[in-house]
């Protein structure tokens, strides 16, 4: 529902009085509120600007240029994990189109390469500010979203990550879970909750496999914060495992040692809580030498088979926890699809699928406050983390999602099994 100028401004003001003190990192000063305010002249030539294929913006009312937000973002456009950064650009941008196009509340998208690497991403979060990002998508990946979300809290910008799923991107202290930033939210799940869900999954599903071997990354916050919460719930759960075995950024190319060690073991399952990319090798060298496990991963998987070079047939019968499944039968996930692989002519990640959401989920957020872009991003943070932590939100990776105080959500995984080169829900 449209609200007029008095009404919102109003709204606003008795938002701000209201807030609790788990909004403090929102709270604004002259001296810390990021870019400030943007000027209505500087939203009208938003407004008037273009779309990523090169086309103009449609003409839109006085009434939608003060609802123009800029939206910022940043994620692996080139490197090892750009199919990630791709998928969560692409699928941002598909949902502004689409709300851009519903009148109302308009968005204007810039996205950065950071290459997955933390020293590019604060770069790239420099740029970003320097263009008058008011709200963030945050980063894609986990390393680089904990090297910048410090930079959110301290310019009072509000930020939702579709996939940095590692604590250390809310918390300030990780280890502890304590300290959280407060305006930094995640529309994935965590990676504890990543690994208390899959041993919970394989504790009820003995049929994969009853003897586990797990395989991580101990220099990297997803896969060893992933690691860590499986094995205590995998003992909680009474799971054998047989086998763990690590490795690094310096020796990610050769696991004939690990999954020497994990056959001899004689584990029936292989638990790999890591990226696509590596996943791909290991399921190569594993066919070689002839051993052939059930393999089960998270959603750092989700991904591998439209990696260049990889043979898909070697990721039949993979299982992923996941909250999205591209083969779902709603309306909501086929016109995603449809419009997915008509942009890029590929199916849809869990990444596209939370980076769609996340957009929808500001859509609904801003609406709801009576934001408009001529407010300052302190008092746009402030009322977007009094929105998403009081709202409920359905979309394409889950339906009644919440989030706590934290940013941390709350919302149902799906089991996916690739079959014929695709992903497909399990059904129970």
């Amino acid at each position: 529902m449209k609200k007029t100028k008095s009404i919102t401004r109003f709204f606003a003001i008795v938002m701000s009085a209201c807030m609790m003190m788990g909004m403090a990192a929102c709270s604004s000063s002259d001296s810390s509120s990021g870019t400030g305010s943007n000027t209505s002249e500087t939203k009208a030539e938003v407004v008037q600007g273009e779309k990523e294929d090169g086309t103009a913006d449609k003409d839109t009312s006085s009434d939608s240029a003060a609802l123009t937000i800029k939206i910022g973002g940043s994620g692996p456009l080139t490197g090892g994990a750009a199919v990630y950064g791709n998928a969560v650009k692409d699928a941002a941008q598909i949902a502004v189109d689409e709300i851009n196009d519903k009148g109302g509340v308009q968005f204007d998208l810039k996205f950065e390469d950071d290459a997955h690497d933390p020293e590019k991403a604060v770069t790239a979060y420099g740029s970003l500010k320097d263009w008058g990002m008011q709200v963030s998508l945050a980063t894609v990946t986990s390393a680089p979203g904990a090297a910048v979300s410090a930079n959110y809290q301290e310019d009072k910008i509000f930020a939702i990550t579709p996939s940095g799923s590692s604590l250390a991107v809310i918390y300030e202290d990780p280890t502890n879970e304590s300290d959280p930033y407060g305006n930094v939210f995640q529309m994935c799940f965590t990676d504890p909750n990543q690994g208390v869900a899959s041993a919970d999954y394989l504790a009820e599903h003995t049929d994969l496999g009853t003897k586990i071997a797990i395989i991580y990354k101990n220099d990297d916050n997803y896969s060893t914060g992933v690691y860590e919460k499986f094995k205590d719930e995998a003992a909680e759960k009474s799971l054998e495992v047989v086998y763990e075995g690590t490795f690094d950024a310096s020796n990610q190319s050769d696991f004939s040692v690990q999954l020497g060690k994990a056959q001899a073991a004689g584990a029936d399952l292989l638990f790999l809580p890591i990226y696509y990319e590596p996943a791909s090798m290991i399921l190569t060298q594993a066919n070689q030498m002839g051993y052939a496990p059930t393999v089960f991963g998270i959603d750092g998987m989700d991904g591998i088979l439209t990696l260049e070079g990889f043979d898909t047939s070697l990721a039949e019968g993979v299982y992923l926890l996941t909250p999205f499944s591209a083969d779902a039968e709603d309306e909501l996930t086929k016109s995603f699809v449809e419009s997915y692989k008509a942009k890029t002519g590929d199916i849809p990640n869990q990444f596209a699928a939370d980076a769609y959401d996340c957009v929808y989920a500001l859509a609904q957020a801003i609406e709801a406050a009576g934001i408009t872009s001529d407010m300052s991003e302190a008092d746009i943070c402030e009322a977007l983390v009094k929105q998403f932590t009081s709202m409920t939100f359905n979309g394409l990776t889950g339906t009644d999602v919440t989030w706590n105080e934290n940013g941390e959500v709350s919302k149902s995984p799906k089991a996916v099994i690739i079959q014929n080169g695709e992903y497909v829900g399990v059904e129970e």
